[in-house]
């Protein structure tokens, strides 16, 4: 079906993209932001109800795009969904990295680029969300530390902080430097550290690329591939040593994943 459809790729790869920039900008405003005016104003807890918007969202985003993209399927591990109370840190490929993530889970937290939280509407749904920013200066710097303040107590009810520990997308596939901000988080909170790897959403939306890139074979995949619990009290405990540990897991993968 693919291989029939490949001569037809320029406009089959508009076409989607413009279906899913449609329902990601006016599907938006036109269907869900009357939801999130509601939950502002009924709701008893708008932080939770609007991660579980914006999961439900993102859900049926990402069904759309199985639905209309040739070629494509996606496969999330059965004990992916199943993560609770952890620190998540994750490979990243790609913008489309952040919004699977958060369609797989419900009570999720995350850390945004500042930018994002001066866009209107967007922003005003990242704060109702508890997101933090990932600069602090100005109003940012309350913000931020109003939501790692109350993270371990997020985290002990079940909800989840993802993070994305090389800072952006690769342009490569291979992995970035890793920032210590996700570790020492979950130092501070005496969490686990669940380790994701997600593949291939950068074959879909390439980064640098406006259009989606569809009619080819292509499958999203994320896979569970360790989880740490340190010790963080014992006194031989370091944060580098876990980081190296936790790189070393995903050069693993990786090597693996290329074989």
């Amino acid at each position: 079906m693919v291989s029939f459809l490949r001569p037809f790729k320029p406009l089959i790869d508009w076409v989607v993209t413009l279906i899913l920039w449609t329902h990601f900008t006016l599907g938006f405003c036109i269907f869900f932001s009357p939801r999130y005016v509601w939950t502002w104003l009924r709701a008893s807890d708008r932080e939770a109800a609007f991660q579980r918007l914006n999961h439900r969202y993102f859900r049926s985003f990402f069904r759309l795009v199985r639905w209309i993209t040739p070629g494509l399927s996606l496969r999330i591990d059965a004990e992916v969904r199943t993560v609770r109370s952890a620190v998540i840190v994750c490979n990243h490929l790609s913008y489309l990295d952040p919004i699977l993530l958060i369609s797989l889970f419900e009570k999720q937290k995350t850390i945004v680029k500042s930018v994002f939280f001066r866009v209107p509407i967007f922003g005003w749904v990242l704060r109702r969300s508890g997101y933090i920013p990932s600069k602090t200066g100005g109003d940012y710097t309350s913000l931020m530390i109003r939501n790692i303040e109350t993270i371990r107590e997020y985290l002990a009810a079940g909800g989840n902080l993802f993070i994305f520990p090389e800072g952006t997308r690769s342009r490569t596939g291979k992995l970035g430097p890793f920032n210590k901000g996700a570790f020492s988080i979950a130092r501070y909170c005496r969490a686990p550290v669940v380790c994701l790897a997600i593949r291939h959403t950068d074959r879909l939306f390439i980064p640098g690329r406006f259009r989606f890139n569809t009619c080819i074979p292509n499958v999203l995949s994320v896979a569970r591939i360790g989880s740490f619990d340190p010790d963080y009290g014992d006194p031989a405990f370091r944060l580098g040593d876990l980081i190296r540990e936790i790189r070393a897991l995903y050069e693993r993968r990786q090597a693996q994943d290329s074989d």
